[in-house]
């Protein structure tokens, strides 16, 4: 079986950092392991390179983003890149690369599938998901979102390396730990406003992208409102960097809200939450906004809290529980990487893939 994933950017320092680029990325590198595999991304001139897990990535250059936007990407050769591929795997449903190579594979008669990271756009007037076969998606409420029929719908989830990911019984944990984007959806306003007294907080990240006033005055309004705080700024830390930096930490949160500190609803939030597995495989608590994917990934009481969203009091109380008693953060951390191990590390996520695909080319 040859699979080939399409994917609009790249994940790390020549793309984006973020959940939607590292899971194309993490499931190819599982997958290449039990088949031929290759993932497509587009960046700034053209390349073609296995990686030692057997991983072939091909690079298609960008002639230009519609609408300026990433995950919109023009460029030659997505045709050919496609060749010979049983099945085409697609991420990001309305990223204008899922929707060509869905087109290419229908005509050749080829099967299509596709895994959702929360893109927002048009479907073609109920077109565009015709065009797959099936949609793996990352969690129950993902699919729920996605309105995805349910006949054709598989639950892969995602996942974390347990082994990369890992707990350092030399390595001393301390204070409040933050992985992600810098935009208003994450709450790190809530998250800065709960931090207890004497507890130190850090910050890793970048701002979004895609952000217009006045939300993409957010990261200056956090270091505002951190003025005077134990509180630093880490911007974006780099992937080899992250193992060491959620192993250290005495918790992760997660305060993800339903409704930013600028008034605005989110209609979609967190529809898994790498960040989160990958603290858990480390050992580490965490606490997040029962939103989204969220709840289907963490444990109430078992792997850490679940907190209502934009609740700065119930966090606070939840984050001095945690901060206070060693023993209770031990063994929530002990707790959430058997978690992991048993349910979301990505050769489990990769397992669930090849059933899918083996539905498809059984046919």
């Amino acid at each position: 079986m040859r699979v080939i994933h399409v994917a609009p950017t790249s994940f790390g320092g020549a793309g984006l950092y973020g959940g939607g680029e590292r899971y194309p990325l993490e499931l190819a590198r599982a997958l290449a392991r039990e088949i031929e595999c290759e993932l497509v991304i587009f960046g700034s001139w053209a390349r073609r390179a296995r990686e030692p897990s057997g991983l072939w990535v091909r690079t298609l250059p960008t002639h230009g983003l519609v609408r300026g936007h990433p995950a919109h990407p023009r460029g030659p050769g997505l045709f050919s890149a496609l060749g010979d591929a049983d099945v085409v795997h697609a991420h990001h449903l309305r990223a204008r690369p899922s929707r060509l190579a869905a087109l290419v594979t229908r005509i050749r008669k080829r099967r299509a599938v596709v895994t959702d990271h929360g893109l927002q756009g048009g479907d073609w007037a109920g077109l565009l998901p015709r065009l797959f076969d099936r949609f793996l998606v990352v969690s129950e409420y993902s699919a729920r979102e996605l309105g995805a029929p349910p006949g054709r719908t598989r639950v892969i989830y995602g996942g974390a390396d347990p082994e990369r990911f890992a707990p350092d019984p030399t390595v001393q944990r301390e204070g409040v730990l933050f992985v992600g984007r810098l935009t208003p959806h994450k709450g790190v306003d809530r998250l800065i406003a709960a931090l207890p007294p004497g507890a130190h907080l850090r910050i890793s990240g970048s701002a979004g992208h895609d952000q217009r006033p006045p939300e993409c005055d957010y990261p200056l309004l956090l270091r505002q409102l951190a003025a005077g705080r134990d509180i630093a700024f880490l911007g974006a830390v780099a992937d080899d960097d992250l193992p060491a930096l959620y192993r250290s930490a005495a918790v992760l949160v997660l305060p993800s809200v339903t409704r930013t500190c600028y008034g605005r609803a989110m209609r979609v939030s967190e529809l898994l939450g790498l960040v989160a597995l990958e603290a858990m495989a480390s050992g580490t608590p965490v606490i997040c906004s029962r939103v989204g994917g969220l709840p289907e990934v963490s444990e109430d009481g078992t792997t850490g809290y679940l907190v209502t969203p934009g609740d700065v009091d119930g966090l606070r109380e939840r984050l001095a529980e945690v901060l206070s008693g060693a023993s209770l953060a031990a063994q929530l951390g002990k707790n959430a990487r058997e978690r992991v191990r048993e349910h979301f590390t990505w050769r489990a996520c990769a397992e669930r893939c090849l059933a899918a695909y083996s539905e498809l080319t059984a046919w």
